[in-house]
């Protein structure tokens, strides 16, 4: 299948707003300017949150169904819910749903929640949510706990189409911060890879694609708020 142009806008942090021929995407809403397109928007809404933490899951996404009774949410189990939600779906590890044309499987996280792949027609998308290589400085025992969990999860994602692929490029990890995300291209080849989880150091970004210069997966940058980009 051909596959359609994709808008992507960065919003902030792991947050983005991504734009199908027939769906609008919106995922792991933290803080950001999303303008009227909740209201305006002719298209399918769906919001994914991948897990509990308030940098991946801001309440407020649940209010936007005032406006839009037709907008779906698609969250981890991790996150509980106290309020009637109407188009409720929740997913745990392996799960899998499918909406109209777009197919959703969670994937495990290496923290909490889980990572979701997104096909929507011939467009596959992953987000990593907080899967990652944690790469901090440990004891030897933590640290080869957490590379084992890490690159036992990128196996089980092994031999999915991958296109757009937004994955963490945390700062904190100081020197290991690309450890996570140089794996998930050697091991899995997405097309296109989406740097997220960089706060306020954007960087980070620049930094990241100077290293990858060589890689055959492009990086796609993103370092102001509110910045888009059509592929």
């Amino acid at each position: 299948m051909a596959k359609e142009l994709i808008k992507i806008k960065y919003l902030f942090h792991s947050g983005f707003l991504v734009e199908t021929d027939n769906n609008l995407y919106i995922l792991d809403y933290y803080r950001g300017d999303i303008g009227d397109v909740i209201k305006k928007s002719p298209k399918n809404i769906v919001v994914f949150s991948s897990h509990n933490h308030p940098d991946h899951f801001n309440p407020l996404i649940l209010e936007w169904q005032k406006v839009r009774p037709d907008i779906h949410y698609i969250l981890s189990s991790d996150i509980v819910i106290s309020k009637k939600v109407n188009n409720l779906n929740v997913l745990s590890p392996y799960d899998q749903l499918t909406l109209g044309n777009l197919t959703v499987k969670a994937y495990n996280s290496t923290d909490i929640g889980v990572s979701f792949l997104i096909q929507d027609g011939g467009n596959h998308l992953f987000h990593a949510g907080d899967l990652n290589w944690w790469y901090w400085v440990d004891t030897p025992e933590e640290m080869a706990k957490a590379e084992k969990a890490f690159k036992d999860e990128v196996q089980k994602i092994k031999g999915e189409i991958i296109d757009f692929a937004f994955f963490p490029v945390d700062p904190r990890l100081e020197k290991n911060y690309k450890a996570g995300a140089e794996y998930f291209i050697q091991e899995l080849a997405p097309k296109y890879l989406i740097p997220m989880h960089f706060a306020d150091s954007p960087e980070i970004v620049e930094e990241f694609e100077i290293e990858m210069k060589d890689s055959s997966c492009q990086i796609l940058k993103f370092t102001r708020k509110g910045q888009e980009l059509i592929i």
